[in-house]
């Protein structure tokens, strides 16, 4: 008998055992699941914010576009979107809780024509139009003090990359590099990492149009790109011209003559100079809960009068930091 209640107990111990076991991967599912809910809820969530901000963008510079003809640092696309909340918005319109997430946006559009286009380094159709790349890169290099070695690795790998692409049959085993598609790809035809940092602020990477040079706008380039952009212009003269446009902006390139003529520039260069700009960086960040989400694009605008149009040519998104809760921004 003693022995039967043993076993009893026994069974009855290993019942118990089991059925926690049981009860505890079943509860463990189930939060599994919903941990991949919410997180799919979330991306999808995000998706679609980043997808407005970047409408809002587009929006915003075919207004301008509409509006005047020329760009400068005063007009509406370049004032920054500060960081708004927008958790009330993602809870349909109900009050706020304590378990209502914290969501966040900003963003930002930025002139790319306000820098070097580095696939200008690309023209060698014609021989005085890729010196006259070449001449103005060095004037930029010189200017940040960098290597002019890897200028020359860059323009060569370019033009390298360039001719593969145009080739119907690629022969196998050619060491022709990849034509870059992003700024930091640029790695890949010679640069370090070091002066890629360097010439961020000043260079960008940017499709021609039509074959020519794309021009960087006086509106809104600094002034280490205008001196490099105006062969003759000293950097002394740049800052003036920066200067001057803050109390008026150009309304077109012999406006900004006028400014430098004094210091013995007789013209400007129309094919590298403009007061215009096509192309745009859009940025939208969005900051949930303890992740924050940031996205790039690259816009285009083309406003002709039998087209009008703001197209994106690419996108890029990552999650660029964790946010402890509470910490802010």
């Amino acid at each position: 008998m003693k022995r039967t209640r043993g076993a009893a107990l026994l069974a009855a111990m290993i019942t118990v055992a089991l059925v926690a076991t049981l009860a505890a991967g079943a509860m463990w599912r189930q939060w599994r699941g919903v941990e991949v809910e919410a997180s799919e809820r979330a991306r999808v969530q995000s998706g679609w914010i980043l997808n407005g901000a970047l409408d809002w963008g587009r929006l915003v510079l075919m207004g301008d576009a509409r509006e005047s003809s020329f760009d400068h640092l005063g007009e509406p696309w370049a004032v920054p979107l500060e960081e708004a909340r927008l958790s009330t918005f993602l809870a349909g319109g109900e009050a706020s809780t304590e378990t209502e997430r914290e969501a966040f946006l900003s963003g930002q559009i930025v002139d790319l024509q306000s820098r070097l286009n580095i696939m200008n380094l690309r023209l060698t159709s014609d021989k005085a139009d890729g010196k006259q790349s070449i001449d103005r890169f060095r004037r930029l290099f010189e200017l940040l003090n960098l290597p002019l070695d890897e200028l020359e690795s860059l323009q060569v790998n370019l033009v390298s990359a360039q001719a593969a692409l145009r080739e119907t049959k690629v022969e196998n085993g050619s060491d022709a590099p990849l034509m870059p598609q992003l700024f930091d790809q640029l790695t890949w035809l010679g640069l370090s990492p070091a002066t890629l940092k360097a010439l961020r602020p000043y260079a960008t990477l940017l499709p021609l149009l039509d074959n020519a040079p794309t021009p960087v706008n006086l509106n809104t380039a600094s002034a280490q790109v205008i001196y490099a952009a105006v062969p003759g212009l000293d950097l002394a003269s740049a800052e003036g011209l920066v200067s001057a446009r803050t109390s008026a902006f150009f309304r077109s390139t012999s406006g900004a003559l006028q400014t430098v003529q004094k210091s013995g520039v007789d013209a400007l260069p129309t094919d590298w100079t403009s007061v215009t700009t096509n192309f745009f960086e859009v940025r939208g960040r969005l900051r949930l809960d303890d992740v924050a989400l940031e996205e790039i694009s690259l816009v285009r605008r083309i406003y002709t009068p039998s087209r009008k149009v703001a197209l994106t040519l690419w996108r890029q998104r990552a999650a660029i930091h964790t946010v402890t809760p509470g910490a802010g921004p």
